[in-house]
């Protein structure tokens, strides 16, 4: 008795540490991390500070953007986001400590660049009624691609002195199709709690319309690569993440697992840096 007692205790501290990697953040922030690294390691640098910037920068905002909405999620996120709050705000001030930090390392051209995406991000987040992005039906989901391929596609070549040619600016196109992908899970998820006014893909198309307007965007997204790959290995890499973010979203549903999108479709550009 007394070791089966040990065994669940033991289970649900493993259980506590993975919710809290999922759901503070620290998941969504590798993720970032890793499409940076990608980015720099197809034109051969293998560099990590900017990595790192994106990685604290994207703990900073999300877990902002949950203090500022916490009245607005669902019980169960509420309640584990109360019972951790003091864990949170510690991620939050060492993210903040850590940015200041590797901002001084940062380009004055590199800064300029971040403005446009920051204050998307800005507008968007905070309720500013009249100036509040968040006003305009559908913006959503083109806001969150517009502002990731951004950070994790120009943000790193222009810091590591890159003169951005047209396979870039192709990169920057396919970047912003991947996001919107491996987004759309996340918004078939929130159709049950997004206010109606949000205009989203699944509450304007439906949800079997999206997802194919996601295949879609995966073509697209695979021709790109085809395009700009000139036969490189990475075409390779490319379509097999391709094939499982097209599976993952034509499996998705509105009353999908609290893990399915949070974590496996989160977990699509660690598992692309890790093939690539």
């Amino acid at each position: 008795m007394h070791r089966k007692t040990q065994i669940n205790t033991e289970k649900n501290f493993l259980i506590n540490i993975f919710n809290f990697y999922v759901f503070s953040n620290l998941h969504v922030a590798l993720a970032t991390f890793c499409l940076v690294k990608i980015t720099l390691l197809n034109i051969g640098i293998s560099e990590s500070k900017t990595a790192w910037f994106v990685f604290f920068s994207t703990l900073l905002s999300y877990n902002t953007i949950r203090f500022l909405r916490l009245k607005n999620i669902n019980n169960w996120y509420n309640s584990w986001f109360k019972k951790n709050l003091k864990f949170l705000y510690l991620i939050v001030g060492v993210s903040f400590i850590s940015i200041l930090f590797l901002s001084f390392q940062l380009r004055l051209k590199t800064i300029i660049l971040l403005i446009p995406f920051s204050l998307a991000i800005l507008f968007y987040t905070f309720p500013m009624e009249k100036y509040s992005l968040r006003n305009i039906a559908g913006l959503k989901l083109f806001l969150i691609a517009f502002s990731w391929a951004g950070i994790t596609v120009l943000f790193p070549l222009v810091q590591n002195y890159i003169s951005l040619r047209f396979a870039d600016y192709l990169t920057f196109i396919q970047r912003f199709i991947f996001v919107i992908v491996i987004t759309i899970p996340f918004d078939i998820r929130d159709m049950k709690y997004d206010n109606s006014s949000l205009k989203t893909l699944p509450q304007q198309l439906g949800v079997s319309k999206t997802k194919i307007v996601g295949v879609l965007l995966i073509v697209l997204f695979i021709i790109i690569e085809v395009i700009k790959s000139n036969g490189d290995q990475s075409v390779w890499s490319t379509l097999i993440i391709s094939i499982i973010s097209g599976i993952l979203l034509v499996k998705s549903t509105k009353n999908q697992s609290k893990y399915y999108s949070a974590f496996f479709v989160e977990a699509l550009p660690i598992l692309w840096f890790l093939i690539a």
